[in-house]
């Protein structure tokens, strides 16, 4: 499994489900449900202060695993991705299976 963070598009239905990936020149179409969870981030040494009442994305993330295949063929690819609430700015955090990421 790798695990870096790198910018990635992620183009969702209108539910707010990812259909497909756009990652290092690549198009990856979802293939199975997606699942959503949160996980906590260190605030405290990313952000010079916490706003009063300011808690979704401030204290949490938004991590979506995924599973898809490369144009839409072939074997399913588990990927872990980000997603910055206030942003709306997807990233590339884990890869779980054979996909091999490309040097920026």
């Amino acid at each position: 499994m790798g695990m870096f963070s790198e910018p990635v598009e992620v183009i969702r239905s209108a539910d707010g489900l990812p259909l497909k990936i756009r990652w290092q020149g690549q198009e990856y179409i979802i293939g199975a449900e997606p699942l959503r969870w949160y996980e906590r981030r260190k605030w405290w040494a990313e952000e010079s202060r916490a706003e009063r009442g300011h808690g979704a994305g401030l204290v949490d993330h938004e991590i979506w695993r995924v599973q898809a295949r490369l144009n839409g063929q072939g074997p399913l690819h588990t990927f872990d991705l980000g997603l910055h609430l206030d942003s709306e700015r997807w990233r590339m955090l884990r890869i779980h299976d054979a996909v091999q990421a490309r040097s920026a």
